[in-house]
């Protein structure tokens, strides 16, 4: 007969009494969707997507390219231009759930960095939000709101350092 050890014993009963995360409930309902086809050399090759939008990419000069020359672009910049533009529209969305009237001059810039680490590459953002007359706290309270509400940071939190600065 089989008799099973003690250690044997433990796991089962660990297994049986493991707790498991529950699963999100969140339904996703999707607003829009997009695509994009890169072809060529990758960043040094084109993309465009099924409603028209088209680009050359370029190698930046930190990587052995000849740079952005104004009609072309790269990953870094694409990826900027995407996270400043739907920050300030979740930094707008904020302030009005805030009751928070933003300056009309607000800005958002986002400054990403690509570096090299140990397994690879990685990316490292920074992101300014220039909040002109407003007082401090307030900014940053809606500034902190917007990085929640955002889906660029939440895509990126906890993949990618971001850092939030506040100016006004």
């Amino acid at each position: 007969m089989f008799r099973p050890t003690t250690s044997l014993i433990l796991v089962n009963r660990a297994i049986r009494t493991a707790r498991v995360a529950p699963m999100t409930t969140r339904s996703f309902s999707s607003l829009y969707k997009t695509d994009s086809t890169a072809t060529g050399e990758g960043r040094a090759g084109h993309v465009k997507n099924s409603e028209g939008f088209a680009a050359e990419m370029v190698l930046p000069k930190g990587l052995g390219g000849p740079g952005n020359s104004g009609q072309n672009v790269n990953p870094e910049i694409l990826f900027a231009s995407g996270y400043a533009s739907c920050f300030l529209g979740a930094l707008r969305a904020t302030a009005g759930n805030q009751k928070v009237k933003l300056p009309g001059n607000t800005s958002v810039n986002a400054a990403v960095e690509l570096g090299k680490v140990s397994d690879g590459f990685k990316l490292k953002v920074d992101l300014t939000v220039n909040t002109p007359g407003l007082d401090k706290s307030t900014a940053e309270k809606v500034v902190k709101g917007a990085h929640e509400m955002c889906p660029y940071s939440k895509a990126t939190r906890g993949n990618i350092d971001v850092s939030l600065k506040t100016i006004v």
